[in-house]
């Protein structure tokens, strides 16, 4: 039976700690599964030897920002540079569990489905974390319902072909399967262990909480209206221009009725219901124009720079 070769990407910010345990098991899992496989390690800017030790493993290909980018734009460079058939993607703090990857590409592959999203049913974190967690999947949910329990969970496995033409940014990691159910793939979700941190600290805050509620927003708009903004802008403009029409309406019986217009603040909101509604309906026509020209060019420009690359067979 063909094995697929697998990418196992890791981001790692700070890990000094944990990235050698976490190589070995890795490699362990895949050796024993008879996976030909790559580790790709993304360092992004750490400030201990995470670098330093993570550039002696092998096998491993690692990859090292100038500074901290994020782990959406982590996640993006392994991405980029993985050459596997399936990509493995999982946090670099030891709380994903490397002994269910074989058990999502099972799944993947007895399923048919394009996507595998871990879902840490049983979290191993602190209250906070967990409370804050969960009022984000809640409004996760709410805005975007992509069918999956735990969109944070980084253990994910994805066919490579997911990620043909899509550049990742913001804090979008989170929401990846709800980007590719937008481009028709199947995507399923499967409960994973979740262990408990016992090196390192956190990097989890209140600033990528509201980071990743904006780029919700961003991706419920991409759900809705992606290929054709004009249905919702130039929908909103029409309100308005009909709203202006109206209180045009009124403005004009009041004046032949004789009143003083100038005392009243219909005329004002007339201008201001039609102007905003022209700048409506024009602004979902240019991003119509910059919808089809993204969509035909399939680039987008780098938002991230890498020092530098290792890769030791």
């Amino acid at each position: 039976m063909h094995k697929e070769k697998l990418s196992i990407i890791i981001p790692v910010y700070n890990e000094e700690a944990n990235i050698t345990p976490l190589h070995e098991e890795i490699s362990a899992v895949c050796k024993r599964e008879g996976h030909e496989f790559e580790v790709i390690v993304v360092d992004d800017g750490s400030t201990d030897r995470t670098g330093e030790i993570a550039r002696t493993l092998k096998p491993v290909k690692y990859i090292r920002f100038r500074r901290n980018f994020g782990q959406t734009a982590a996640m993006d460079a392994g991405i980029k540079h993985a050459t596997g058939e399936l990509l493995v993607t999982m946090d670099g703090d030891r709380q994903n569990d490397p002994t269910d990857i074989p058990r999502l590409i099972a799944y993947l592959n007895e399923s048919g489905l394009d996507v595998v999203s871990g879902w840490r049913k049983d979290r191993k974190d602190t209250f906070m974390k967990h409370f804050v967690s969960r009022g984000a999947n809640l409004l996760r949910r709410m805005i975007i319902n992509d069918g999956i329990h735990d969109s944070g969970c980084s253990l994910k496995v994805y066919r490579k072909e997911c990620f043909e033409g899509i550049n990742l940014y913001g804090e979008m990691h989170r929401f990846i399967p709800a980007l590719l159910k937008i481009r028709v793939f199947a995507v399923g979700e499967m409960v994973v262990s979740h262990r408990t941190r016992t090196a390192g600290k956190t990097k989890y805050n209140w600033k990528r909480t509201m980071k990743g509620f904006i780029d919700m927003l961003a991706i419920r708009f991409w759900t809705r209206f992606s290929t054709r903004p004009l249905h919702l802008f130039g929908t909103l403009g029409l309100i308005f221009i009909f709203l202006s029409l109206v209180t045009g309406v009124f403005t004009l019986i009041d004046f032949l009725q004789g009143m003083e217009i100038s005392e009243t603040a219909l005329p004002v909101l007339t201008t201001f219901l039609f102007l905003g509604g022209l700048q409506m309906f024009f602004t979902g026509l240019i991003s119509d124009i910059l919808m089809r020209s993204y969509y035909e060019s399939g680039d987008s420009p780098g938002y991230y720079n890498i020092r530098e690359t290792v890769e030791n067979p």
